[in-house]
């Protein structure tokens, strides 16, 4: 019965849970296709580091333990960092004193240890080298201990199981340690470790390497951690540095294509850099093309909704992402009926799962579906994609999902034809809450108690406002006008009862949702803000709600809050009731400069641009906590939040975006830039290699007073620059 008891509890939540407070968060991740690896600041993965540190394939932990010792202690620590252009983990050591009372008294910092870390085709390589800079000799002894607990990602985060699989016997060479487990799914999964040069001892937990030292010597280590999933498989790794050799071009690759930006602030530039090289640590090649894994270390997958937006926000810097995300997501749309799964004909996926538990079905996210939000997004980002590239025959391929997920909006999405979209999970393993606010609590009334299903939220309706004005340009293309002419009726209509049934004069602005009774749920949310972003707003209530926004119960000084201050959920440590996300601004951002409020976006702009001053690697989180912004302090960070993560790293490309009022028209060629404004940390932008319709083109942006000046620096191809104010 206990079993039971916890999985409905998760089931209800599928909560991270937070039992206790390492003594230090940060840490420092890497990510190469299916394959990631958390670590703390020294390189080492154990309990008392991060949550969910180890070395992750495919949903599982291959090395759940690893520390490096000098003579059986920990060295001190002096820097660690990954590198933006490499996506290397470069970790400073120094040794600590040993034997103080001993003739051979080693003082710390006489020996310098260097550590290096990549990941490349589920290989995690290292590189350690140990030098002496004292006068005399030193003899220490290296040790490199491991161990593999085999976790599902869920486990991690507090999913409890019944039984599990078999451990393998451990198996020893000279030079090398089996270590496997074979699932209740009966995969057999090893974690293959390799030392170079060989250690004088080597168990199943632990390898020793002692080494004398001579004054300015130095000694170097290799050590390989292979992910084998396969049956029989072995896993031949290369050596380290091919293996650096191969990631760096890799990385290079994948940036070729993309515009660059560089600014006059290079605190700015340092938070650009770093969201660049987020997403491409996070964009996995999959057969349908490149998707952006939604964050590390809870999210290192396929999300819909996640996919989409990121893409949405990324799109003018790089189209391909969202050519790879629309592709694969038409690959996996559900095409049956399976209420375990929350899935209908039509339907985007939410998220797909490969670990243990998924495969036996003791969680429902192998593939699953519960999400209102992503088919309508799915179709957005179709009509968005097409406008920036102007690749019709790719939406050819497509367009009978968007006619499925047309479909699904008017039979599935919304049941009862009362013309808005809801919904209600069939099972209670499925997500109670499935916008993108999914916590158990997140929709609610003004009293507190929490909506009924079927739920319409405000901005799935703004979603499927959008996705049927973009399907009818779309459908005009491809020679179908009956069809275009109805979906900008249906649009029209949904324009007018949705301003109609959501405005809340009470609240000042759109309801957070309404319930299964139709009734609505007067709640002042950031979602609102989500109407500005698709154009269903009147512009009489979109200035309000904008305004509202804004206001100090919203605004926290660092971004806009999840709720108001004065809701009776509100709480700013709370994951969706009260805290700052920075994907959500980003959207509001460009919601307000739509309807030509841009100075309001640029203070949404500047918040963020202050917070990222405070983050660990300039790097934006996921979600921070929404306290308000106190003089010389920096935003409070979220314990468990995902950092990187894959929306939250594309919002600075969006807050750009939305100031600079730029958007393409591929047919033409032509960019647009519509009453563009610059935020005043931000004197100048230079873009070089914009691509679009075939040419190629760098701008320098420079503010002035009263106005923003476009200058072309260069132009490859045909293709117009318009100014409009």
């Amino acid at each position: 019965m206990k079993e039971m008891k916890e999985k409905i509890q998760l089931g209800e939540h599928w909560y991270i849970l937070a039992t206790s407070s390492p003594s230090d968060e940060r840490r420092r991740v890497l990510k190469h296709n299916n394959t990631f690896a958390v670590f703390d600041l020294f390189g080492d993965a154990h309990s008392i580091g991060p949550r969910g540190a180890g070395i992750y394939n495919g949903d599982t932990c291959f090395l759940s333990m690893q520390e490096l010792l000098i003579d059986g202690v920990r060295p001190i620590f002096l820097n660690s960092t990954v590198k933006d252009d490499s996506g290397l983990f470069i970790i400073e050591l120094m040794n600590p004193d040993l034997y103080p009372e001993q003739r051979e008294h080693i003082i710390k910092g006489t020996l310098h240890i260097f550590r290096a870390k990549l990941l490349w085709d589920d290989t995690c390589y290292e590189h350690v080298r140990v030098v002496n800079f004292g006068l005399t000799p030193v003899e220490v002894t290296l040790s490199m201990t491991f161990g593999a607990d085999y976790n599902d990602i869920f486990e991690v985060r507090g999913f409890h199981r019944g039984r599990r699989g078999e451990y393998l016997p451990p198996k020893v060479t000279d030079r090398e340690v089996i270590l496997g487990y074979r699932g209740l799914d009966q995969q057999v999964r090893r974690s293959r470790i390799i030392c170079d040069p060989t250690p004088e001892k080597l168990t199943a937990e632990r390898a020793d390497f002692p080494i004398v030292l001579p004054s300015k010597g130095e000694e170097h280590f290799y050590f390989t951690v292979c992910c084998e999933v396969e049956e029989g498989k072995i896993q031949m790794p290369t050596d380290y540095f091919s293996a650096f050799t191969q990631l760096e071009k890799s990385v290079v690759g994948r940036a070729q294509n993309r515009c660059k930006i560089v600014t006059s602030d290079a605190l700015f530039n340092s938070w650009l850099d770093r969201s660049m090289a987020d997403l491409v640590m996070l964009t996995t090649s999959l057969p349908q093309g490149p998707y952006p894994f939604a964050g590390l270390p809870w999210y290192s997958t396929t999300f819909g909704r996640d996919g989409i937006l990121t893409a949405r926000e990324f799109l003018w810097i790089d189209p391909g992402m969202a050519r790879g995300v629309l592709a694969f997501l038409a690959a996996t749309q559900a095409t049956e009926f399976d209420p375990s799964r929350d899935a209908e004909p039509g339907k985007i996926l939410h998220e797909a799962r490969l670990g243990e538990l998924a495969a036996l079905d003791e969680i429902p996210f192998r593939r699953y579906y519960g999400t209102v939000d992503a088919t309508p997004l799915f179709i957005g980002l179709a009509g968005a994609y097409y406008e920036r590239t102007g690749d019709l025959e790719f939406i050819r391929t497509i367009w009978p999902n968007i006619l499925d997920a047309l479909r699904w909006i008017d039979k599935y999405g919304d049941a009862d034809g009362d013309g808005f979209v809801e919904y209600a999970r069939y099972t209670e393993q499925g997500l109670a809450q499935q916008g993108w606010k999914d916590s158990y609590d997140s929709v609610f009334h003004a009293d507190g108690n929490l909506a009924d299903a079927p739920i319409a939220l405000v901005e799935v309706q703004a979603y499927v406002y959008e996705a049927r004005l973009q399907a009818a340009k779309l459908a005009l293309l491809l020679d179908e006008p009956e069809l275009a002419k109805d979906l900008q009726e249906s649009a029209r209509m949904l324009k007018r009862r949705f301003n109609e049934a959501f405005w809340c004069e009470k609240i000042g602005s759109y309801a957070l949702a309404l319930d299964g009774k139709k009734r609505p749920c007067e709640v002042a949310s950031s979602n609102a803000g989500h109407a500005l972003w698709t154009g269903i707003a009147d512009r009489e209530y979109a200035v309000r709600v904008a305004e509202r926004l804004l206001q100090e119960d919203f605004f926290c000084g660092w971004g806009v809050r999840t709720i108001a201050s004065g809701e009776p959920r509100y709480n700013p440590m709370a994951y969706h009731n009260g805290s700052v996300w920075p994907h959500d601004n980003a959207i509001i951002a460009r919601g307000m400069a739509r309807y030509g409020l841009t100075s309001m976006a640029m203070q949404i702009f500047a918040g963020l641009r202050e917070a990222s001053l405070y983050m660990d690697q300039h790097r934006m989180p996921e979600l921070f906590c929404g306290f308000e912004k106190r003089p010389d302090e920096g935003p409070t960070l979220y314990p468990v939040a995902c950092s990187p993560q894959a929306w939250s790293a594309a919002t600075i490309f969006y807050l750009l975006q939305a100031c600079l009022g730029l958007s393409f028209d591929s047919e033409k060629p032509e960019i647009r830039f519509r009453n563009p404004q610059l935020p005043p940390f931000l004197d100048t932008v230079e873009i070089t290699n914009l691509a679009v319709g075939g040419a190629r083109l760098d701008l320098l942006l420079q503010r002035y007073p009263n106005n923003v000046g476009v200058n072309l620096l260069r132009k490859e191809g045909k293709a117009e620059v318009v100014v409009v104010a």
